[in-house]
């Protein structure tokens, strides 16, 4: 049943995140994991971790229906304790064993799971949780050793990977959107996972056909408005009114200045690694790591700047970063200077 399954799969799985990216970056997607003697689930996104868990329990009552599912919390962990939850049932039942915040752990559990390791017991699937940091490292040497399975979770944090969170998640519901509709998604709701994955789900059963841009905007509009990204948008576009207006209602709703200040950043960033290997070919541009619609609109938006303009934009939210943080008496100010100075700055 459980055991000699996960067996096979233990192997397959290893195999598959020792191929990504010579094996170090932190093993398969969660839509890959699948039951194992042992399985590490590692990295700091929670929504992901907690897919790959509830998929893994999901395969494991596929094939066991009356497989028995218990959760550890690795921080108050007993010695002993986890020989005790993988003896064999009197029932002969599958079991399934969740390790949660393995990088809270104490040193009994530690020693106990690389123990288990070297044995684990047949028809149980024990699955390691842990979110990053150093404690534990130990453990995830010797899980490595083992060449046991491991779901990577980390964190998504660029646009570019973001977007492509978006479009594999409606892939996933059936359905399409453009790439003006992920790039509106994310720069609305692209800050926290989650957020981003409700949208995702709320577009694709409330829209029909290929999701556009104004259906986002008619469900996120608000919150796009409200954030930093728009402001952005419109200082690089040098439509200085509306930037400002953008930032005063953005403001007004409780933004903090400082993401006020870094999407302008970013979005100036993006212009200056374009400008740099325009002219060079696609393969220069694909070496950015950014997504194509995200070069594609950079090289638009470059249309309307000199090296010279750019220089002294980004010299400007330099010194805005800096006041907002703590060197300036008016952060708001600082931020609504920076954005008149970044508009006034577009070749027109």
């Amino acid at each position: 049943m459980a055991a000699r399954t996960p067996a096979r799969s233990s192997r397959s799985t290893a195999g598959s995140a020792r191929g990504r990216a010579g094996g170090a970056s932190g093993g398969v997607p969660w839509t890959q994991a699948e039951p194992a003697p042992v399985v590490l689930v590692s990295g700091p996104e929670d929504l992901l971790a907690e897919r790959a868990c509830e998929r893994i329990v999901a395969q494991a009552r596929a094939s066991d229906p009356q497989v028995e599912v218990t959760r550890v919390d690795a921080a108050t962990y007993a010695p002993g304790e986890l020989a005790v939850l993988t003896s064999p049932s009197l029932f002969a039942e599958g079991k399934v064993l969740l390790v949660e915040g393995v990088e809270r752990a104490g040193d009994a559990l530690l020693v106990d799971a690389e123990a288990y390791l070297a044995a684990p017991v047949p028809d149980v699937v024990v699955v390691l949780r842990h979110a990053g940091g150093q404690r534990g490292k130990r453990l995830l040497d010797a899980a490595k050793r083992a060449q046991v399975p491991t779901v990577g979770c980390e964190q998504v944090r660029s646009d570019a990977d973001k977007a492509s969170f978006v479009s594999e998640e409606l892939r996933r519901a059936g359905r399409r959107a453009d790439g003006r509709a992920v790039r509106a998604l994310v720069d609305a709701v692209g800050s926290d996972l989650r957020e981003l994955a409700a949208a995702c789900a709320q577009l694709a059963a409330d829209t029909t056909g290929l999701i556009g841009e104004d259906a986002v905007q008619r469900y996120h509009g608000g919150r796009v408005e409200a954030t930093g990204f728009q402001v952005a948008d419109a200082a690089v576009a040098g439509d200085a009114g509306r930037a400002v207006a953008l930032l005063r209602h953005a403001l007004a709703t409780g933004l903090d200045p400082v993401p006020v200040v870094a999407a302008v950043a970013a979005r100036l960033r993006t212009l200056a690694k374009v400008g740099a290997v325009r002219g060079r070919g696609a393969a220069a541009a694909r070496e950015l790591g950014m997504a194509p619609w995200q070069v594609d609109r950079a090289a638009q938006d470059l249309r309307r700047w000199t090296p010279e303009g750019l220089a002294v934009a980004i010299a400007a939210v330099a010194q805005a970063d800096a006041e907002v943080k703590g060197e300036g008496r008016d952060p708001r100010f600082a931020v609504e200077r920076a954005v008149l100075r970044v508009a006034a700055a577009v070749d027109r």
